[in-house]
């Protein structure tokens, strides 16, 4: 079971919540790219409020995400689809059920 996770936390402007959305369902191809990126999950929780959950095995593949694509692709769309910067919060996973 993956130990280390994160949680991303993605406000979108109302009138870029559809091409949020869209860089949201396109980065999974970015994530299963990543070899340490165990676990990942883009969701939505409202009209412009996104998340995204991922888990890790270790540190280093947690830092790995942080510096890889989806990362850069976030950053470069908070500057005029978001209303705010991702909020990104480090975790450790207690318990987990996966197919």
């Amino acid at each position: 079971m993956s130990k280390l996770g994160l949680l991303a936390q993605i406000e979108a402007k109302p009138e870029y919540a559809d091409k949020v959305e869209a860089l949201l369902r396109d980065a999974l191809q970015l994530a299963q790219q990543e070899d340490h990126t165990v676990a990942w999950f883009a969701f939505k929780l409202g009209d412009t409020t996104f998340g995204v959950f991922d888990t890790f095995d270790d540190e280093q593949g947690r830092q790995a995400h942080l510096q890889g694509r989806i990362a850069a692709a976030l950053t470069e769309a908070a500057g005029t689809m978001l209303s705010e910067a991702p909020g990104i919060r480090p975790l450790d996973v207690l318990s987990a059920k996966l197919p």
